[in-house]
């Protein structure tokens, strides 16, 4: 690799242009967007804000999603790519972060759906006339896929349309990061419960991604600010916060 290729994407070449490039594609309370300021929010969105300041930079947020979140980081589109799910074959795309936070797959339902009832576990969801909707392009999604052989899957192109394909109906579960399903049985408490597999069904870490050419050493600044992020209990405190504004969000 030559050195003008490995320059791509380091911090000096982003003190250059004077902005933090954040992909962003929706998924709360990691990225979260008021629709009607524009303003985005969320745990990963405030800490590439708070990045871009250690660098001395401005933030900058790139609208995406799921399905074009990696080739925007190996295109140069965006210097980070927010909330990405540690897999090995995006392992094989990207380079990774220190983990900021952990993910698992979680199943929400209506308490009501009669075909529902009395259940324990994924075989008890598993079945030819459930319909389970999901991201397309998600871990969630890869994740179902590989677990489910005899229940529907629809795949939807954000969350929006996914929480609103359960709540008509049209979907009988959703399967979604753990944190973002409860968010949403906090908002509708009468109606929906959660299913959380034993053991824990595509547990990841959630890290940024970064360009494969990023040097080391930059990807180091990176998880020493993210570990001492940790270590003074601010990542926490960023995830509560988000997740009462997400809260919010959905009354």
């Amino acid at each position: 690799m030559s050195s003008a290729l490995a320059a791509v994407n380091t911090w000096e070449s982003v003190k250059d242009t004077g902005e933090l490039r954040c992909g962003a594609a929706i998924a709360a309370p990691y990225v979260m967007k008021d629709p009607r300021s524009s303003e985005y929010s969320g745990f990963f969105v405030e800490m590439c804000r708070e990045f871009a300041k250690h660098l001395g930079v401005d933030a900058t947020f790139v609208d995406t999603n799921w399905d074009n979140l990696v080739a925007g980081v190996q295109s140069d589109r965006w210097d980070l790519a927010m909330a990405l799910n540690e897999t090995p074959e995006r392992a094989k795309a990207v380079a990774f972060s220190e983990p900021v936070s952990n993910y698992e797959v979680s199943f929400l339902y209506n308490k009501g759906n009669p075909k529902l009832k009395d259940v324990a576990s994924l075989n008890d969801l598993d079945k030819s006339n459930i319909t389970i909707a999901v991201m397309s392009g998600t871990v969630q999604d890869k994740a179902v896929s590989e677990v489910m052989s005899n229940a529907n899957i629809m795949r939807l192109p954000g969350m929006d349309e996914t929480r609103l394909a359960v709540m008509s109906r049209r979907a009988d579960v959703l399967a979604d990061a753990n944190d973002t399903n409860l968010l949403f049985h906090f908002a509708n408490p009468d109606w929906s419960t959660i299913l959380t597999p034993t053991p824990p069904l595509a547990r990841q870490g959630v890290a940024f991604g970064l360009n494969k050419s990023t040097p080391e050493a930059d990807i180091q600044e990176l998880n020493e600010f993210i570990n001492q992020k940790k270590e003074a209990g601010e990542i926490q405190q960023l995830i509560d916060e988000a997740a009462k504004t997400a809260a919010k969000q959905m009354e």
